[in-house]
């Protein structure tokens, strides 16, 4: 008798044990970053499971690239439901839960537009958007890359506007900036201090807005060549005719032969220069011997030639 009541008092005492840990979900942890990857938020992706409870839905995802947040009650009623205690130790008041995609950069979205305009214009243009920084973004999974279904521009302000679909089937979004015709300059490719002589190595091309090229600029490498800088000038910047000169010949101050000569005559007398001067240039020249000023061709290094008589030269 005594032997059946402590039997009957220990089932007694030891059934609400086993139900609360029938109750009891398994233990979980949350994620540390909950990122998804398709357009359904599951368990699995808010915690660390696997098994058929990691498949089971809980929300909607946002749109690729984006975040939503959800309501930490919520999740932890969804998690009890499905045999999951989930402690929430950080005290967590909300979810942020943010959906990979496969983003369609600002730079990509240039180059297509550059390209649509090269074929609709025949002309190579520099397009800025209006929003440097903007990205389109499509599902990981998605099929096709970005599609222009639109494209619209004025070619006197320089203003564009486009739908582009960011993966094929996608809903278009609108894209604004402006174009800018450019054209092909020939550059120095590296510093070049003043006075040096300008070879083919020593030149590159850049592609530069038309808008912005100035009356004088350089835009045939055979006027660079051979020619010689008259101050120091920096790779990549567009030329214009001052920046450069013929190598000089004579510079102020040196000692040259001026030479007179006719059929039957040759005269030839020393001079100083007073200015510099390159090949095929006049310049002044004081004849050492008379002191008297003359203008002279400059035919060679340290050499120039008088043009008229020698009474009214010398």
């Amino acid at each position: 008798m005594i032997r059946s009541s402590l039997i009957a008092l220990a089932c007694l005492t030891t059934a609400p044990l086993a139900t609360s840990a029938a109750l009891a979900g398994e233990p979980v942890v949350l994620r540390e970053t909950i990122r998804v990857n398709s357009a359904h938020i599951t368990l699995g992706d808010l915690f660390d499971i696997t098994g058929t409870q990691a498949d089971i839905v809980v929300a909607r995802a946002p749109a690729p690239g984006s975040r939503t947040t959800l309501d930490v009650n919520y999740v932890r009623r969804i998690a009890l439901e499905n045999d999951l205690d989930w402690a929430n130790a950080g005290s967590l008041r909300r979810l942020s839960i943010q959906r990979a995609s496969r983003v369609v950069s600002a730079e990509t979205l240039t180059d297509m537009l550059e390209g649509e305009l090269f074929a609709s214009e025949g002309r190579v243009h520099d397009v800025q958007l209006s929003n440097s920084a903007m990205a389109l973004h499509a599902p990981l999974n998605s099929a096709g890359g970005p599609e222009i279904h639109d494209l619209s521009f004025d070619s006197r302000s320089g203003m564009l506007a486009a739908e582009i679909a960011p993966y094929h089937g996608a809903q278009t979004v609108r894209v604004t900036g402006r174009a800018y015709a450019t054209i092909d300059l020939p550059v120095l490719a590296r510093p070049v201090a003043a006075g040096q002589e300008i070879t083919g190595d020593d030149i590159a091309w850049i592609s530069h807005r038309a808008d912005r090229v100035r009356p004088d600029a350089i835009l045939d490498p055979t006027e660079m060549i051979g020619m010689e800088t008259r101050r120091s000038l920096r790779p990549n910047e567009p030329l214009r005719g001052y920046d450069l000169q013929r190598p000089l010949m004579v510079e102020r101050g040196d000692l040259v032969t001026l030479m007179f000569e006719v059929p039957g005559i040759q005269l030839t007398v020393r001079a100083r220069a007073m200015e510099n001067a390159a090949d095929g240039e006049v310049a002044r020249f004081v004849n050492l011997q008379s002191n008297r000023t003359v203008e002279a061709l400059v035919d060679g290094p340290g050499r120039a030639r008088v043009g008229t008589s020698p009474a009214a030269s010398f």
